[in-house]
């Protein structure tokens, strides 16, 4: 039986959405923290750990040999199926049935989030094929379906932390959304350790006091059995004085090998909370404990990141080494979204404190710039230029957050003058050329850039009063066909005393992608000192992004080459997606719904266009305004019509048709403007159609085909009107 609760949780008045809004970011901070520590020693057996590292106080990709940044399971699935609350307008009596759709949404099959290990092998592959085959959640994670083996695996409460973060001091909302999503590809332990897990970190933006939160949370589990495991590994705890002493009761008793399954909850559930009770108010230690001590790493270590870093703030987190610096905030969530994978901690927690005032029927103040660094200590991927080697001056990038509201990032220089430079960069997309995936288990991240050719930067920059300034230029690198790097400068930006305010947009690049975003401070003599980028953004669709054909990107493509980087920009579901040598794309899907899409979420209104050749398919053309792979709307040729159609969750309505007997392998120019709530096809520059909708207002572009193939010649995105956030 659980134990009687040591004292009460305080009862407070409801804070201000707002006020939530560090403890929101320290928890994504948290999570990202965790699974970075763990994640370079997923795998290792408890014995390799320890006489390899002792124990795990920082993080170890380097000895592992493989990149600190890479792409987890623990990260995008957390944060990519809990889009179902935006997608349905936040009800508080969000189904598991509608989560579940939000997995087939966002889920590239073979490609995205998941480990694709197989039915019956891997629980949410085992899930995902039941949802794809339309066996609705909860019945596609039920015991009765997949049997325990599947159904009590580690998944439901790695995947947990967003419910809590958008339900701050609200246990009940928390773990009614997270036995929702559990539900998609779990049930029994598996799905009541989630709810306990929601439960203490939703309780943690209110109590910090550890033995009571472990108390109450168990007001919220309906699992008599889980119980008794929570009690009495506590019951052993406080009779231990090591936590090794700890871990070897785990493993006496409650190893792998006593539950079906490769990766079973009950395990991975109690080294959670050992590591919470040993660690106590010591974020550090506890991250340490949970990586040191094996099992599944990076998914207990990320689960006691997340909590404590509600729990403890980012005082806690800055209690020890610097774990902060390294990651610069960013992270990969890789899902059919490709424009929202190269991301970081702060705007990740903007959408989860959005999450929490809606639910609340609030509105957040958040900042609408990409790049705000409003969050203490936030650096949301910016780094030091490593471009410039020995001439980088400057010195120094750090937060420059304080206590009265003030906020952006400091770039501080020394003896910045004729042959050097104080340069810093963020990335916009990700490399991933065969040279820098060399040695890294070929894993590769699946996204779209989130800077585009033709698309207008906007930065603030604040200088101090002084007697001399730097000036500003702005510069992006973009891949140049070769696996190589190109880079585009701006012109020089004088900077003077107070605010700076500039404006640049980026050239043209025959569709290559842009890799980099690059700020470089200049000076004639020497200079000394800071100059504080205050925000950077960019918004909308590209004024005129133009791909042109394989060969005029790639000059030295050859016949039935497949990998490039330009194709690599879009996110495809469409079995076959590769360059055709004597025009841009090949795209073929045997069965229904096959997408390619590019372009990130704030695409608002444009025109989409490319030269299309109709082979043996049952429908296709192209997308826009795409949120993942089954929400979007479409401009498309089949059954001898054309039309317009929209996608939502895989329901297809068609908002507008006419007959157009179009011709097997005919060539048209297929193009689709969408500008508020209008959206008009042409053919051939010619309006065959027409429609008005307003359900999707924003997203990404590319292609869809039906059964069939199309060759794509060119493609282009053009803003219409002035977008504005």
């Amino acid at each position: 039986m659980r134990q009687e609760p040591q004292g009460e949780i305080r009862q407070e008045t409801r804070r201000e959405i707002g006020q939530y809004s560090e403890q929101i970011y320290a928890g994504v901070l948290g999570k990202l923290l965790g699974v970075y520590m763990g994640r370079p020693v997923e795998g290792w057996f408890y014995d390799r750990i320890k006489q390899t590292f002792g124990e795990v106080w920082h993080y170890k990709n380097q000895e592992a040999g493989t990149p600190l940044i890479i792409p987890d399971d623990d990260l995008s699935g957390t944060f990519a199926f809990c889009r179902a609350a935006p997608d349905r307008g936040y009800p508080k009596d969000l189904a598991a049935e509608q989560i579940g759709e939000a997995w087939l949404d966002y889920l590239v099959e073979n490609k995205t989030i998941l480990w694709w290990g197989g039915l019956s092998r891997s629980t949410e592959h085992t899930a995902y094929i039941r949802l794809k085959n339309g066996i609705k959640a909860p019945q596609s994670g039920s015991m009765l379906l997949n049997g325990r083996s599947m159904a009590e695996q580690i998944g439901a409460e790695i995947f947990i932390d967003s419910w809590a973060l958008m339900s701050p001091g609200d246990p009940e909302l928390a773990v009614r959304l997270a036995r929702q999503a559990g539900r998609v590809s779990h049930d029994g332990a598996a799905v009541e350790a989630a709810c306990y897990i929601a439960a203490l970190e939703a309780m943690a933006f209110e109590e910090k006091r550890l033995d009571i939160l472990l108390d109450e949370g168990m007001r919220y589990v309906e699992h008599p059995e889980l119980e008794r495991l929570v009690s009495a590994l506590r019951e052993r705890c406080a009779k231990l004085p090591d936590w090794r002493q700890a871990r070897d009761w785990i493993a006496a008793h409650h190893d792998y090998g006593r539950y079906p399954g490769n990766c079973p909850i009950q395990t991975n559930h109690l080294a959670l909370l050992m590591a919470l009770i040993y660690g106590g108010d010591d974020f550090h230690r506890s991250l340490m404990i949970a990586t040191s001590a094996g099992w599944d790493t990076d998914c207990n270590a990320g689960n006691v990141g997340c909590l404590n870093g509600i729990r403890l703030g980012l005082t806690g987190i800055e209690d020890g080494a610097d774990l902060r610096g390294p990651i610069a905030d960013r992270l990969y969530l890789v899902t059919a979204d490709g424009g929202s994978c190269v991301t970081d901690a702060v705007q990740v927690a903007r959408d989860m404190l959005r999450g929490a005032a809606a639910f609340r029927g609030e509105i957040a103040d958040a900042p609408s710039q990409r790049y705000a660094f409003e969050q203490p200590g936030s650096a949301q991927g910016f780094m030091l230029y490593p471009g410039v080697g020995l001439e980088q001056a400057a010195v120094s990038l750090e937060n420059a957050w304080s206590s009265t509201g003030e906020t952006g990032l400091r770039i501080s220089y020394r003896q910045l003058a004729k042959g050097v430079k104080a340069a810093v960069c963020v990335e916009t997309f990700v490399d991933n050329t065969p040279k820098a995936r060399a040695g890294t288990s070929g894993f590769e991240v699946f996204a779209s850039p989130t800077l585009y050719p033709t698309q207008t930067v906007e930065l603030e920059a604040v200088c101090p009063q002084g007697a001399a300034y730097p000036s500003l230029t702005l510069a992006v690198e973009y891949f140049d066909g070769f696996d190589g790097l190109q880079t585009h400068y701006s012109e020089p930006f004088p900077l003077t005393a107070g605010n700076n305010r500039i404006r640049w947009r980026v050239p043209a690049d025959c569709g290559q992608a842009i890799y980099r975003l690059v700020i470089e401070l200049r000076g004639d003599r020497r200079l000394d000192g800071y100059v504080i980028i205050k925000t950077v953004d960019w918004a909308g669709a590209p004024e005129n992004y133009v791909m042109g054909r394989s060969y005029e990107m790639t000059p030295n493509l050859v016949t039935w080459t497949n990998e490039t980087i330009w194709l690599k920009t879009f996110v495809s579901s469409a079995e076959n997606f590769y360059p055709d040598y004597l025009n841009t794309f090949s795209v073929s899907h045997p069965t229904q719904n096959g997408v390619a899409t590019t372009g990130t979420g704030d695409w608002r209104d444009y025109t989409v266009a490319s030269t299309i050749t109709f082979s043996q398919q049952k429908m296709a053309g192209l997308v826009a305004r795409a949120r993942g792979h089954r929400q979007y709307y479409g401009a498309v040729l089949g059954d001898k019509k054309a039309k317009i159609i929209k996608n939502s969750h895989g329901v297809i309505t068609v908002l507008a048709e006419t007959d157009y007997p179009y011709q097997i392998d005919g060539r048209y120019r297929l193009s689709f403007a969408l500008k508020g709530s209008r959206l008009d096809m042409l053919v051939d520059d010619e309006r065959v159609l027409s429609a008005a909708d307003d359900a999707y207002a924003s997203g990404g572009a590319g292609f869809v085909v039906d059964e069939g193939a199309i060759v794509a010649d060119g493609f282009s995105v053009s803003a219409l009107g002035i977008v504005t956030k």
